[in-house]
């Protein structure tokens, strides 16, 4: 048999708790960020050991995400300051070159789409808002400082979560969306086929929730996804003890993961 996995290191150096950690698509670059309000850049070699090659200090309060770009190496962090931060390594250095404002309290999370291209976050003020980059010389006419590209918020998504939303997803095979919110629930939702992309618009495909428990009669809850529906029902299930229980279901939702799929 194999054996058990090993911790190969431990990196050090953050003054409060580590919130999130992600591999950038190489492999080469992890970002961490913690309660210091830092987020740190790592990198590992190929004999596997690692060196904190920038810290760096943008945000005023602690910091609650990173995540990297699908296909760059632009690191994109949120925070309690409630903005989002974006770095990328200029001269050898990661500097900060471009912030992200128009959430009204903390950004507790972000996603980008399977291009880069936009970039999802979601806040205590209940949204989500969908960011767009914009190049130097782009049609729109989106001002751009010197080479960077801006971003620029194209959507809200607003009125669907009754509180915070904690975690937001972006699935890259369909271009669905999915949040975890504060209310129980997690939603998915699609983009319009006839949406604009200097203006897109998503709708709810699906809200899952506990909703659905029948007292005293076992459930099971079927969740079928697909590039044109998402769909949730219930059904009385066949077997004395039902399959999937929300007895316990937890008070609040803090992932979210998708594509979604429960056993039949």
């Amino acid at each position: 048999c194999s054996s058990p996995p090993q911790c190969v290191t431990t990196l050090e150096g953050h003054e409060n708790e580590v919130k999130s950690v992600a591999w950038a698509p190489s492999g080469t670059l992890l970002a961490t960020c913690s309660r210091d309000k830092s987020v740190w850049v790592w990198e590992v070699d190929e004999e596997e050991e690692y060196e904190c090659v920038s810290v760096l200090n943008s945000h005023t309060q602690d910091v609650k995400h990173v995540v990297w770009h699908p296909n760059q190496e632009l690191l994109a962090s949120a925070s309690y300051d409630d903005t989002v931060k974006l770095y990328q390594e200029e001269e050898d250095d990661w500097v900060c070159c471009a912030t992200l404002e128009g959430h009204e309290s903390t950004v507790w999370s972000l996603a980008f789409d399977r291009s880069g291209e936009r970039l999802a976050s979601c806040s205590d003020d209940k949204t989500v808002r969908i960011w767009r980059q914009y190049k130097p010389g782009n049609e729109e006419g989106v001002a751009c400082s010197g080479t960077d590209p801006t971003w620029k918020c194209v959507c809200t998504l607003s009125g669907y979560h009754t509180r915070t939303i904690y975690d937001v997803a972006w699935c890259h095979l369909t271009g669905a969306l999915a949040t975890a919110c504060g209310d129980d629930a997690i939603r998915v939702f699609e983009e319009s086929a006839s949406s604009d992309p200097r203006q897109p618009t998503f709708g709810l495909a699906a809200h899952l929730c506990s909703c659905c428990r029948r007292v005293g009669r076992a459930v099971t809850l079927h969740c079928s996804a697909s590039v044109l529906k998402t769909s949730v029902e219930a059904e009385p299930s066949r077997r004395k003890r039902p399959r999937v229980s929300f007895s316990r279901h937890m008070s609040l939702m803090a992932r979210a993961v998708f594509p979604v799929s429960f056993l039949e």
